[in-house]
């Protein structure tokens, strides 16, 4: 009997555990939303209803600047999938861009509307 109770045992350590798979395979990533955020009440509907969406890994809500930025498993959801579940709540958000590409963004239109060309 104890013989195959420590056969059952080396077995069962010599396997890879199936956690470490999982994690292998993921695919996070995260995506700042902007979202209209009027007080604490408004982050505690977000936080209760988005964290419960597939894929959604992590999520923290700014109050002061009136954004939420999401974790999520790209294997699972995308970011229209998430803009639909911020719809669903009656809390419409909206992908916001970092301070650097915005700033990029609007120098390329300003070029692009005066006709002026950049200097190589």
């Amino acid at each position: 009997m104890r013989k195959y109770l420590f056969i059952i045992i080396c077995l069962l350590f010599s396997f890879p555990f199936q956690g470490e798979g999982r994690e292998r395979g993921s695919n996070r990533q995260t995506v700042v939303l902007s979202c209209d955020l009027h007080c604490q009440g408004c982050c505690d509907k977000v936080m209760k209803n988005i964290a419960f969406e597939k894929g959604v890994k992590d999520l923290v809500c700014d109050l002061k600047n009136k954004t939420v930025t999401v974790t999520y498993d790209a294997n699972k959801t995308d970011v229209p999938t998430l803009l639909k579940a911020f719809e669903k709540i009656n809390k419409p958000a909206t992908v916001k861009e970092p301070a650097g590409q915005e700033t990029k963004a609007k120098t390329q239109e300003t070029d692009a509307n005066s006709g002026a060309s950049t200097p190589y």
